[in-house]
């Protein structure tokens, strides 16, 4: 009986930690200010098994879906296309509790940007 015990917590304890949510899920309030102009948005998250998805809101029915996205331990990687233009922000970060840096490359700049809960 002590034995069925001990394996059902064993069992019941790795399920938790495998549903556990990644530090990265959730809402983030997004900004970036470049050349092109200030990006201000609520950006949702979701990771599972090393893939990064979700969206920026920028308001006003304007969304950009992140794409490409990837996690490896703190760090974080996505595209973004601009409105469906042909610009397309190559993004990576860290994450570090509560509080995203980065930096967003497109058209040949460089330019960096920060989240924060």
């Amino acid at each position: 009986m002590r034995k069925q015990l001990l394996i059902t917590i064993a069992l019941f304890t790795t399920a938790a930690t495998s549903l556990a949510e990644s530090p990265v899920d959730g809402q983030w309030d997004f900004h970036m200010s470049s050349q092109m102009g200030t990006v201000d948005a609520v950006v949702t998250m979701l990771t599972q098994d090393g893939t990064l998805t979700g969206e920026f809101d920028l308001g006003n029915g304007r969304k950009w879906a992140i794409e490409e996205g990837t996690i490896e331990g703190n760090q974080i990687k996505f595209n973004i296309n601009r409105d469906g233009a042909a610009m397309t922000y190559v993004m990576a970060a860290t994450v570090e509790g509560n509080q995203v840096s980065g930096t967003a490359l497109a058209w040949g700049s460089t330019v960096p940007w920060s989240m924060s809960r």
